[in-house]
C-alpha cells in the first residue's frame, strides 16, 4: 500500500505521516507513506491525503502552482477511481468555490460553496477552534466504528455548504449546524483534523488505510 501526501506549502506534513503510518500499524497494513511535492510520481500511488491549512485562495493558489498536479489529482481521483481523503481546507477544494479573500474556484468534485460560519451566537467566536461532537448522518467507510456524537479536533472559520446533502456523511454544531465529513464514491473529507483527534482521529485514519 503506497500512500501519497501532497506538499503544496500548506499542511500539517510531519503529524498527518506519523497518524497515517501509526494507524497502518494499528491495522496491520503495511503502507509505504510518503510526501510529494510534484506530479510526477502520483500515478504510482495507491491512495492520496490533501491537508490544507490557511486561506482557500491561497491553497488552491499554492497547489496549481505545482506544475501538472491538479490534472494529475483529476486523473488519480475522476479518471482512476483511486481513493483521496482531504483535510480540512483540502476538504474544502473539492467544492466548486471557496468565498475567502475575495473568492476562488476550487476541483468542483462535490458541488457546493465554501462559506464564512454565520454566528448566531456572540458567545460563539471564529475561529471555531476546538474539540466539537459530530452527528454521522449516514453509512460511511470513512466513520465505520467511530460512535455517533465523537469527538474531534477543528481549526476553521469557514464551512463548506454541500449542494447535494446525500454527500454529507457528518454534520457538526458551532452557533449553526454545518459539514463536517464527506463521503462521494472514492472521494472522503473531513473539516476536523483527524490527526490532532487523538483515538477518534486514528480511527478515522484506520478507516482509510483499510478503504
Amino acid at each position: 500500500m503506497k500512500i501519497a501526501i501532497i506538499d503544496y506549502g500548506s499542511g500539517n506534513l510531519k503529524s498527518v505521516t506519523k497518524a497515517i503510518e501509526y494507524a497502518s500499524k494499528n491495522v496491520l497494513q503495511k503502507s509505504d507513506v510518503k510526501i510529494l511535492n510534484s506530479a510526477k510520481e502520483i500515478d504510482t500511488f495507491d491512495k492520496v491525503v490533501l491537508p490544507g491549512q490557511g486561506s482557500y485562495k491561497q491553497c488552491y493558489k499554492s497547489l496549481i502552482s505545482v506544475d501538472g498536479i491538479l490534472d494529475e489529482l483529476i486523473n488519480f481521483v475522476i479518471e482512476k477511481e483511486k481513493p483521496i481523503l482531504g483535510i480540512c481546507v483540502g476538504m474544502q477544494l473539492f467544492s466548486t468555490f471557496g468565498d475567502e479573500d475575495g473568492g476562488s474556484k476550487g476541483f468542483n468534485w462535490i458541488e457546493g460553496n465554501v462559506r464564512k460560519i454565520n454566528i448566531k451566537n456572540n458567545d460563539f467566536k471564529l475561529p471555531h477552534m476546538g474539540w466539537n461532537n459530530i452527528n454521522i448522518c449516514k453509512k460511511s467507510k470513512l466513520l465505520f466504528g467511530v460512535e455517533n456524537n465523537s469527538h474531534f479536533y477543528f481549526v476553521h472559520s469557514f464551512a463548506f455548504d454541500v449542494s447535494n446533502k446525500q454527500f454529507i456523511s457528518a454534520t457538526t454544531n458551532y452557533s449553526i449546524e454545518f459539514v463536517a465529513s464527506v463521503e462521494k464514491n472514492n472521494i472522503y473529507g473531513t473539516q476536523f483534523h483527524p490527526e490532532k483527534s487523538q483515538i477518534n482521529g486514528i480511527k478515522i485514519l484506520e478507516n482509510f488505510v483499510k478503504i
